[in-house]
């Protein structure tokens, strides 16, 4: 599918995947709006020790070693047309 019915079924909340990607076991998925606690120095120090943090909503990829990073997609992911769920 294309990128387009692909963020459709992001915000819908299914994860999506290229089938051209390299790794095993990578996917895309939407954390939503949110507050969480300071969990840094400078978080602390502007926001305050004990304070919760907003946060936008973002996208967030499973990578193949198992941990999770923001994403934003390239020219080559929004163009491509190999999109799953």
């Amino acid at each position: 599918m294309s990128f387009g019915e692909a963020l459709e079924a992001l915000k819908s909340g299914k994860k999506i995947s290229r089938t051209g990607w390299n790794g095993r076991g990578m996917f895309v998925y939407l954390v939503g709006a949110n507050k969480y606690p300071a969990q840094t120095g400078i978080a602390k120090e502007y926001f305050g020790e004990n304070s919760m943090i907003p946060y936008n909503p973002y996208m967030a990829i499973k990578n193949v070693d198992n941990t999770v990073s923001t994403w934003v997609p390239s020219v080559n992911d929004c163009l491509s047309d190999d999109w799953i769920f």
